[in-house]
Order: C-alpha cells, then sequence, then structure tokens
C-alpha cells in the first residue's frame, strides 16, 4: 500500500508535465485585424468632429468676449448684463459638450473593442479546444513570466483562424 502512495505520488509531477500551455499577443492579433482599423477610424472621424464642434464654440466665445469688451463701455447696463450672462451660458455649454464628448468617445471605444475582443476569445476558445491546451494566457496582460520552452506561441493560429496574415 505504502508503495502504491509512493508511486502516485511520483506519477503525480509527470502528469503535470503532460498538461499543455500556450500562450499568444492579443496586441499583435488585434491590430492586424480589419475591425480594429475600422473602429479606429470611426474614433478619429468621431473625435475629429467633435473636436470641430468644440473649436467653433471656442471661437464663437471668443468672438462675443471680444466684442463685449470693446463694446462695454457705451452699453446700457441691461445690455451689457445680459451679454455677460450669454457668455457665462456659452462657456457652461461648452464645458458640458466637452464632457458630453468624452463620455460618448468612451463608450463607443469601449463598444467596439468589446466586439472585437468577443471575435478574438472565441477563437482562442477553439483553439484551445482544438489543442487540447489547459491554459492560453495573453503575453499583453501584463503576465510577468511566461516559459517560451514550456508554452506554445499561438498567435498565428489565433490570426489563421480569423483569416489574417
Amino acid at each position: 500500500m505504502k508503495k502504491l502512495i509512493i508511486a502516485a505520488l511520483l506519477a503525480m509531477p509527470m502528469s503535470l508535465f503532460a498538461q499543455k500551455f500556450a500562450h499568444f499577443n492579443s496586441a499583435q492579433v488585434i491590430e492586424a485585424m480589419p475591425e480594429y482599423t475600422a473602429a479606429q477610424t470611426e474614433l478619429q472621424n468621431k473625435a475629429k468632429t467633435m473636436e470641430d464642434e468644440y473649436k467653433r464654440m471656442q471661437e464663437e466665445l471668443q468672438t462675443k468676449a471680444e466684442d463685449l469688451e470693446k463694446n462695454a463701455a457705451t452699453m446700457v447696463d441691461a445690455v451689457k448684463e445680459r451679454r455677460q450672462q450669454e457668455l457665462q451660458d456659452l462657456y457652461q455649454r461648452m464645458q458640458q459638450f466637452y464632457q458630453n464628448s468624452q463620455q460618448e468617445m468612451a463608450k463607443l471605444q469601449q463598444e467596439k473593442m468589446k466586439t472585437i475582443s468577443d471575435k478574438v476569445m472565441n477563437v482562442v476558445q477553439q483553439v484551445g479546444q482544438a489543442g487540447g491546451y489547459v491554459y492560453i494566457m495573453d503575453t499583453t496582460s501584463g503576465i510577468p513570466y511566461i516559459s517560451t520552452t514550456l508554452s506554445t506561441d499561438v498567435t498565428t493560429q489565433i490570426k489563421t483562424k480569423l483569416g489574417l496574415k
């Protein structure tokens, strides 16, 4: 009985070596995807549109502020107060627009990247199941060390399954 237990204990580490591990570089895979390129282009276009609108609002504020400063001495107090209030309102709208733009861009980026990463994760699962891997780790996720001699790089397999070069 003692010999059986010792044999089982000695065999246990051997079974650990029989397990297959893999790794891949998700950044390399994602950056090669046409969906990523399309998403980046869409995000850049959206950001440019929002930036242009914000600049237009800044120019309008600047123009109105200069006009008020130039004509303040000749204005009736009620008109001057109304114009100052308009400037404050425009400034607040600019701040609100900026905050809303940042939130909208973050949400859009999150949505686009979720779709892309979901697609990659589905393929990683397929490669893992087909290859009989216990784990497939992403080297871009900050893992301090992955032994490339004990782990197989499946980045190329994932790219191939996604139809990438």
